[in-house]
């Protein structure tokens, strides 16, 4: 048995271009900057946290993935 366990797999980024505000843009960086870490890294961050803490928005993707709910092709 190894001492170490292998490390989790990357996932599969995509690239996303949006338009922001000039100071949206001017926080973001400075935010990036206050932790250390790239835009993409906080504009993701934050992405997941959203997602993850927006009840209703869990239970719209839970009817949308119940099979019974109809349609499944992309919007």
């Amino acid at each position: 048995m190894p001492i170490l366990k292998a490390p989790p797999a990357e996932p599969k980024n995509e690239t996303l271009q949006l338009r922001v505000s000039q100071d949206l843009k001017f926080q973001l960086m400075r935010y990036a900057e206050f932790i250390h870490a790239s835009a993409a890294y906080v504009v993701s961050a934050s992405l997941e946290n959203l997602f993850r803490k927006d009840r209703e928005f869990q239970d719209y993707l839970a009817k949308k993935a119940d099979p019974n709910s109809g349609d499944h092709s992309e919007e």
